[in-house]
């Protein structure tokens, strides 16, 4: 069985042009078939401001009006994510953009009002694997930007994260999945004021421990639960850590396993 690696990228990396370029130029040659998903960064928050629309966050996620719900469109599956692709083509790494609309990929529900209404945000329902098997044959990489849709014409904001997890779980079947979460520390840490306190692996046992404890809280949790999500779905290999985990095996990261 084949291995897929699908990898998410987060603010850190997208918006800071030169390592942007970096890690570009590094994931253009990995060899095994591989699918790319990416945040938005700061770029919404910006042009949102600049457009005099107001930024509403709860729980750090943000709430999509109509009027952000437009201008998240034009920077994650316009700018951000045409551009990441440009930049691919450019290390001769051949790859195609998409938002869960394209080719039907990425199928969400609208998320319920309450207890808190986010407006336009998608919790992902389905993934369908056929178009992108075809793409990963021929060895083009999906570039996957946070948006989705519902099959009735809307699109959805939809966290980065979970899309990365769900397309991990979605070729499970077919592949040996290996799901990347690439941020700005060196992995999960025991410490937040300490860059080395990699907690170098977790289970589910010691997950429940460490929140017990509130070692780890607040914005961890998420994709931290994204991971369990993964790997209790057939996804082989799911790690948490600074980028540079991808090409060398001796990098400090986190390792998520049962």
């Amino acid at each position: 069985m084949k291995t897929l690696k699908i990898i998410k990228i987060g603010g850190n990396i997208i918006d800071n042009v030169s390592a942007l370029q970096q890690f570009l130029k590094a994931f253009a040659t990995i060899d095994s078939p591989k699918i790319l998903v990416h945040g938005g960064g700061k770029l919404a928050t910006k042009l949102a401001q600049q457009m005099q629309v107001e930024v509403n966050m709860v729980d750090g996620r943000r709430v999509t009006d109509q009027e952000t719900l437009d201008i998240i469109t034009m920077v994650y599956a316009g700018k951000i994510n045409k551009n990441i692709v440009a930049q691919l083509q450019a290390n001769r790494c051949n790859a195609i953009g998409f938002s869960g609309a394209d080719g039907n990929t990425i199928v969400s529900n609208l998320r319920p009002s309450k207890p808190i209404d986010y407006g336009f945000a998608g919790d992902v329902k389905q993934v369908n694997t056929e178009v992108l098997e075809i793409l990963l044959n021929n060895n083009v990489a999906p570039v996957f930007c946070a948006i989705t849709h519902d099959e009735k014409g809307q699109l959805l904001n939809t966290n980065a994260d979970t899309i990365a997890s769900e397309l991990a779980i979605g070729f499970a079947s077919t592949y040996k999945t290996e799901l990347y979460y690439c941020f700005e520390k060196n992995g999960v840490l025991e410490n937040v004021d300490n860059d080395d306190s990699v907690i170098e692996n977790i289970n589910t046992e010691s997950y429940k421990t460490l929140k017990e404890e509130k070692i780890i809280f607040e914005g961890m949790l998420p994709k931290l639960d994204n991971c369990f999500h993964a790997i209790n779905h057939h996804v082989s290999r799911v790690c948490i850590g600074k980028s540079s985990m991808l090409f060398n095996t001796n990098s400090k990261h986190t390792t998520i396993t049962k």
